[in-house]
């Protein structure tokens, strides 16, 4: 009874995995093939990949590994059959490939935040298709070589069509299967996270960086202006805060991921090599669920939460529910006049947002300081005195987490 609901439970995760990595995938890709300036950035070659190996490990190895949980044996026919060796073969190359391109984000971010004026001219179009390149013929050389030696078929502790341990009888062939086992997780999931752990803690580190400059910057105008209303002032240390704490989340966030999903799956491969007694069968199918949410989590780590897809994608909504987008823009302008109509300390937040605060300095230059939002009443100026604006986000061109 126990092992029945557990059966139930993994056929649940595994048919919902299933539909949340199509349904994003496919969102995905959409908004690359709907908005030009998407493709024409060079990180978009290296989500287009990724969405592409998710979208095909979705359609192909999970389905499989589904049929095989709900029916307790292979379905790829006895002696794991040419559906199965197929399956098995796209199994070791797409998991490797998508590895890969996430390490190819990861330096690309990395070079757009440590090389921001040369960016352009490091990592260009004819680059990312080099490392694609790159990428698709380490995976095919790691999955041909398994195929060629017989070790893909089914593997009950995993329910999947994957590398099978089981077909390197003899002690020379087990021998190489173990060596080449280890040098596969040794090349792909081990030199990945090295590159996501490198790269994106020098992101961070100059991301924290920027965020020192800018606390300063901040604290010196809250000095000066001691006659700020203390909800401003409270404002102003808020967002400070959540700038600090912003590209710590999405480092994290990054590896995160990478480290939840992939490394049981991994750590149970090497502990079989090297194990003789029996490990759960529910232990691999989860292990092997886990390494599939990652088909299911990338959409969203790294796509559609930010900005760009966000507004693709609400473009594409209003395209197909018919609505303009000034239509749209003015229900949400109403929606935001009317709520700072009934919460007077709304309008307090949303002023300082856009509020432009100045420093002394040793310019020249006439500036202006508006200290109201009333139109009617005329500007403070001073010819000894500079602006800076403090907003929600750092400047475009320090942005250290795109």
């Amino acid at each position: 009874m126990l092992h029945a609901a557990a059966d139930i439970a993994a056929s649940v995760l595994v048919a919902g995995i299933i539909a949340v990595s199509l349904l994003s995938n496919v969102v995905v890709l959409i908004c690359f093939l709907y908005n030009p300036q998407i493709r024409r950035q060079v990180p978009g070659l290296f989500i287009l990949n990724l969405t592409f190996c998710n979208l095909l490990l979705s359609v192909s190895n999970m389905p499989l590994t589904l049929a095989g949980i709900i029916t307790t044996d292979h379905p790829g026919g006895a002696g794991g059959g040419g559906l199965c060796q197929m399956v098995g073969f796209l199994d070791t190359f797409l998991t490797t490939n998508s590895m890969l391109s996430m390490a190819a984000l990861s330096i690309d971010r990395w070079v757009a935040v440590v090389f921001p004026l040369s960016y352009h001219s490091r990592i260009r179009h004819r680059d990312a298709v080099l490392a694609l390149g790159y990428t698709w013929m380490h995976s095919l050389c790691f999955s041909a070589a398994a195929t060629c030696a017989s070790w893909v078929g089914y593997h009950h502790l995993y329910a999947s069509c994957t590398l099978c341990s089981a077909r390197a009888s003899s002690s020379a062939t087990r021998t190489q299967y173990v060596v080449f086992t280890v040098a596969l997780h040794s090349l792909t999931f081990l030199l990945t996270l090295v590159v996501l752990c490198v790269t994106y803690l020098k992101v961070l580190q100059v991301a924290r960086f920027h965020c020192r400059r800018i606390d300063v910057i901040t604290m010196q105008t809250l000095v000066l202006l001691v006659d700020i209303h203390p909800s401003v002032r409270q404002k102003c240390l808020d967002q400070q805060r959540r700038r600090r704490q912003r590209a710590t989340k999405k480092i994290s966030t990054f590896i995160g991921t990478f480290v939840v999903c992939f490394t049981p799956y991994v750590i149970t491969r090497i502990v079989e090599l090297f194990f003789s007694g029996t490990i759960s069968p529910h232990w691999g199918v989860l292990t092997k669920c886990l390494a599939y949410s990652k088909a299911a989590s990338d959409p969203f780590v790294y796509s559609l939460l930010r900005h760009q897809y966000r507004a693709t994608c609400s473009q594409l909504a209003n395209k197909v529910l018919k609505r303009s987008p000034l239509h749209s823009a003015s229900r949400r302008l109403e929606n935001g006049t009317a709520k700072r109509d009934t919460n007077p300390a709304a309008t307090t937040n949303a002023t300082i947002t856009n509020a432009t605060i100045t420093i002394p300095t040793t310019t020249n230059a006439a500036t202006t300081i508006p200290t109201t939002t009333d139109p009617t009443k005329p500007a403070i100026t001073n010819p000894n005195i500079t602006t800076h604006t403090i907003t929600d986000h750092p400047p475009s061109n320090e942005s250290p987490v795109q």
